[in-house]
Parts: structure tokens; C-alpha cells; sequence
């Protein structure tokens, strides 16, 4: 495993992150992933991960209704993994109790709620990373960021971090952050994928040129660029959020996948491995964030950072994309 910095903290983390929204209770009835994986399954998967040295670990309190923050603190505490060589993030914004009052958004008092909610699922005293999930439109960017900043001074988290945010709204938040000397997110975690490349266009550079950490979400977007279009899976006949993150946009998608699979071919590498080879080449990405409901999808990810694209490979990557819908929500 190779181990880079997390922005400008100083920190070390494998230059794969393993995703925890597969890990929890099961069912459509626990959450959107139905196909997590309960402690017992996902045993094997977390125990290979760690032994090929990945050490950075994402999750959510809103991901199979707290479930999956629930399991990674078990697995830490069943594989005894000591707390100052690992980093763990959780995520604060969607409603943990239906639509009953105060029950999401990023409101002084359901931060200050949930990061004490997320420490007790996960049985540990702090996280390395507090995120905003998404932006609250009815919260002040004011109220948030000096919340986020006394979560920190309370020693409840030792940085803070955004999900899907536009670039103008981070900057506005930094900003607001530095005239109060409160502290700033450390990094960022966009969607970014061979499907779907906007962010290239503001947020990237913008995190790039403020050393934030960049840690995208579904680099293989929720497994299209894992398998030739049209593939059906387990998971494609339950999984309801695809659909609704890439259901419109499929003609510009599906050429890309076609030109993914070839590629991947005459290299002799899966098609899951040249897509992350092709993330991880870019010099502003930190780890992605990879999923994984098998052992295979471990190893298989790891293997990809030790792949080296040429420049004429990546351009080829490349040539189908065609401007996506920039949407806030995902």
C-alpha cells in the first residue's frame, strides 16, 4: 500500500479508502443499500483490507440508519486497530428519523446531536473527519461553520471536511471560516468518475490550489465502470440510487464504458482497475473512496495503485466524455 497526505494536515492514508455504505443491516427496509453487507459478512472483507494496509475508513451516520457506523466500530474494536495510525470520517446532514422535526440538516443543534449520536455508534471518543453530507439551504453558512469549529474545539473531531458542494459555496465557507479564525475544511469529497468529470471544470482546481484533500465518492460510479454496459447484476435489480444518479444521462455514458472496457482489455486489466488507475493518476486526487462487497473488490482496488497510465492511455480514457448535468444533490 503506498500512503499520501491528507491535504495539508500532515496526516497519512492509504491511497484507497474503503467506503463503509455496503457495511450494515441489510434489507430495503434498513436504508437505501440493501445489499450491505451485517458484521459477519463483511468479517472477511474489512480483515483483508487492513491486512493490505489500507487505514482510512469513510461512513455516514445516515448509511443503513446508522448500521454501517455502527459496524466499522465494531470491526475496529474486533481487529483491535490502533486508533492513532487509523482515520476514520463519518458524514452529518440527511434525516436519521423520517421526516419527524429535527431529524437532519446542519442546524447548531442537530450537528452538535449527531456527532455525539455518530462517537456512540462507532465506540470511539472522536473522528478523524466531520463532513457535511450536503449544504443546508436553511442554515446560515455562519451557523455551520462555527459548529463545525466547536465540534472540533470540543475534541469530538480533528478536522472537518465537505461532500458535494459547489465551488463557490466551499470558498464562501473558507472565507467565513478565516475572518473568524475558525477552523476550515481540510478536504472535499465530490463525485468524480470516468462518467461523470465536472468537477474538473471549478471545484478541482479550486481544492487543488488550497491543498485540500480530495477524496471522491464512487470513483467506478456504483459499479457501471466495473462491467460491460447492460451487465445485471445482484445489486442492479435492488439498487434504487443509480437509477437516480445516473438514470438520465446514459447515452453519454454508455460510449464511455464501451471505450472503458477495450482499453481495459487490450491492457489485460479489469475494467474496475483501469478506471482507478485512471483516478489515481490525476495529482489532486488523495484516495478514493471504494466500495467493496467481496474480497475480490479489495485486492482488485489495491492493485490499482501500482498501475501507471501512460499519457496516450489516459487521453484515450478520456476522448468520449461529453459534457453531464452539474445537479446539487449529487
Amino acid at each position: 500500500m503506498k500512503y499520501v497526505k491528507l491535504g495539508n494536515t500532515g496526516v497519512d492514508v492509504s491511497r484507497i479508502c474503503l467506503g463503509m455504505m455496503g457495511f450494515g443491516t441489510p434489507g430495503s427496509e434498513n436504508g437505501l443499500f440493501p445489499w450491505a453487507k451485517n458484521f459477519d459478512e463483511g468479517l472477511t472483507i474489512f480483515k483483508r483490507a487492513i491486512e493490505l494496509g489500507i487505514n482510512y475508513f469513510d461512513t455516514a451516520n445516515v448509511y443503513q440508519n446508522g448500521s454501517s457506523e455502527e459496524i466499522t466500530g465494531k470491526f475496529i474494536k474486533h481487529f483491535a486497530l490502533n486508533r492513532d495510525e487509523i482515520v476514520v470520517a463519518t458524514k452529518v446532514h440527511f434525516p436519521m428519523r423520517g421526516d419527524r422535526p429535527n431529524s437532519g440538516g446542519l442546524s447548531r443543534k442537530n450537528i452538535l446531536s449527531e456527532i455525539d449520536n455518530s462517537l456512540k455508534r462507532l465506540q470511539l471518543d472522536y473522528v478523524d473527519i466531520y463532513q457535511i453530507h450536503r449544504l443546508d439551504p436553511f442554515v446560515s453558512m455562519e451557523e455551520i461553520m462555527e459548529t463545525l469549529n466547536d465540534v472540533v474545539k470540543a475534541g469530538k473531531a480533528r478536522y472537518i471536511g465537505a461532500s458535494t458542494i459547489y465551488a463557490w459555496q466551499l470558498e464562501r465557507m473558507q472565507q467565513i471560516a478565516i475572518q473568524h479564525g475558525w477552523h476550515k475544511f481540510i478536504s472535499v469529497q465530490p463525485q468524480y468518475n470516468l462518467i461523470f468529470r465536472e468537477e474538473e471544470r471549478e471545484l478541482l482546481p479550486l481544492a487543488q490550489d488550497r491543498k485540500m484533500a480530495v477524496v471522491p465518492w464512487s470513483p467506478l460510479a456504483g459499479g457501471l465502470c466495473t462491467r460491460p454496459w447492460g451487465t445485471q447484476t445482484a445489486r442492479t435489480k435492488i439498487d434504487n440510487v443509480s437509477p437516480m444518479v445516473w438514470g438520465n444521462s446514459q447515452s453519454l455514458d454508455k460510449p464511455i464504458i464501451d471505450n472503458l472496457e477495450k482499453i481495459a482489455a487490450k491492457q489485460g486489466r479489469s475494467m474496475a482497475q483501469e478506471a482507478l488507475a485512471w483516478i489515481l493518476s490525476k495529482p489532486f486526487i488523495t484516495a478514493p473512496i471504494v466500495g467493496a462487497t467481496s474480497v475480490h473488490h479489495i485486492e482488485e482496488a489495491i492493485a490499482a495503485v501500482d498501475i501507471t497510465l501512460s499519457t496516450e492511455e489516459i487521453k484515450a480514457l478520456e476522448l468520449p466524455y461529453q459534457p453531464h448535468v452539474k445537479t446539487a444533490d449529487f
